[in-house]
């Protein structure tokens, strides 16, 4: 790595972190609360199919420290089970300059999903979650804009994690709500007018 691409690795890093603690003391300063972030109506979470370990810890992450909930090592003691179908990171080309160089990418990270209870009875059906970010690139800091991908890569994880769960949190209320029985306007008391009978002609 050069001088220069360290210096700009450097930089980003360090105001990577003062952003990061500017914001905790923001949250600090209003009451925020980590724990209970995300209302689960769950005690005990287990995570199946081909989950990254980037993507596994961000979870467990998110739910030990942002809900009541406990992760386990197996399906048989949970009462939700996280299951991540696929996960795909992918670079795409945004824009390019007069000379044609690539000035910016865009990075998405996709996650296929669904949860279950341990009846079957599905919480979340199979769904898909994705987050995109705009990177600038040069090709005299390739080796800091890798750098800087990977920092956005664990940011957008992060931020999917979060949103798995609050999807999860959100279709379990839906389904935990009582049925709403529809109103049936009351029988009308007042007897409708009936027409008299025409009266017969009088005969001569």
């Amino acid at each position: 790595m050069t001088l220069l691409a360290r210096r700009q690795a450097l930089n980003y890093l360090i105001g990577l972190c003062a952003v990061t603690s500017t914001t905790l003391m923001g949250l600090g300063a209003c009451g925020f609360q980590m724990r209970g972030a995300v209302n689960l109506p769950f005690k005990a979470i287990y995570i199946s199919g081909p989950v990254s370990i980037g993507l596994r810890a961000d979870l467990e992450t998110a739910i030990t420290t942002g809900s009541n909930a406990r992760i386990v090592n197996n399906a048989r003691e949970a009462d939700l089970i996280l299951e991540v179908v696929s996960e795909l990171n992918s670079r795409d080309i945004l824009t390019y300059n007069a000379t044609g160089q690539i000035t910016a990418y865009r990075l998405t990270t996709r996650v296929i999903f669904r949860a279950f209870d341990t009846t079957g009875v599905e919480i979340v059906p199979e769904a898909e979650i994705y987050v995109t970010r705009d990177m600038d690139f040069t090709v005299s800091t390739v080796l800091s804009a890798d750098f800087q991908q990977q920092q956005f890569l664990q940011l957008m994880r992060r931020d999917l994690a979060l949103q798995m769960l609050r999807r999860v949190a959100a279709s379990a209320r839906m389904l935990q709500a009582p049925a709403v029985a529809p109103v049936v306007p009351p029988a009308s008391s007042v007897t409708p007018n009936m027409a008299a009978p025409p009266a017969s002609p009088t005969k001569p």
